[in-house]
């Protein structure tokens, strides 16, 4: 006698999480994070292979920490600890040179200005490449102005006017206001990169936007809206300052 089989449930290609074929890439990033660095790395090689604009946008990663209410890497002891490891491995095993910057943390607002496009202009993935490069790999000082536009005159960049535009009041609300553009769309730390409405988080995440771009999102709405919508059994206590209470 024949048995019907049974057909496992696999959910419908209409199911998945509406996607087009992009055409741009949002990445953001701080100087400050050793993660920013090593996605950007890569990142100009996935949009090359997909045919996506890179949009670069610097951000203040502190103020993403203030906002979402998170403490950063460089403030937890042994966290701090464990990414100083995590970074001379995958140096290691990337094949790069690992020299993090003179000081951290430091002041990174004059790099994340020099590198919006209001002020680099076409020069601006130059500019990134260099002060990433100097930076993290050479172990230079990123905080120090002169120091900075030293750095990309030597790298072949025009910086005539530069160290001037950096301290104009509209430059200045540029970058506040891609920093709120930025929690606007839900971005809580860097490296982060958005393809259409998707964000994806870190340096570790290429298979998963190539997926997404190949048109294999394993992501589903209906499965997605269960995880999401789960009851709550427990919340911790917001953290007080000591100082404070």
């Amino acid at each position: 006698m024949n048995r019907l089989k049974s057909t496992p449930t696999v959910p419908l290609l209409l199911d998945r999480i509406h996607f087009m074929k992009p055409s741009t890439l949002d990445f953001y990033f701080d100087y400050l994070s050793p993660f920013a660095f090593f996605a950007w790395r890569d990142i100009g090689k996935l949009c090359e292979r997909n045919d996506l604009k890179l949009t670069p946008h610097p951000v203040v990663f502190g103020k993403l920490l203030d906002h979402w209410g998170q403490l950063g890497p460089a403030e937890i002891a042994p966290k701090q600890d464990w990414v100083s490891r995590y970074c001379l491995r995958y140096a290691g095993l990337h094949g790069f040179e690992y020299n993090p910057p003179k000081y951290h943390p430091f002041n990174p607002l004059p790099a994340l200005r020099l590198s919006l496009v209001d002020v680099s202009g076409e020069q601006q993935l130059a500019v990134i490449q260099e002060l990433f490069e100097a930076g993290w790999t050479r172990g230079e000082d990123l905080g120090d102005v002169d120091n900075l536009i030293a750095l990309l005159e030597q790298a072949g960049i025009d910086t005539g006017g530069l160290k001037q535009k950096i301290t104009d009041p509209d430059i200045k609300n540029a970058l506040i206001a891609e920093t709120s553009n930025a929690i606007a769309k839900g971005v809580f730390g860097v490296p982060t990169m958005i393809v259409t409405d998707q964000l994806f988080w870190g340096n570790d995440q290429f298979e998963h936007i190539q997926l997404l771009l190949d048109g294999n999102d394993p992501l589903h709405k209906e499965k997605l809206h269960n995880l999401k919508s789960r009851p709550r059994m427990i919340d911790r206590k917001k953290f007080i300052d000591k100082d404070k209470g």
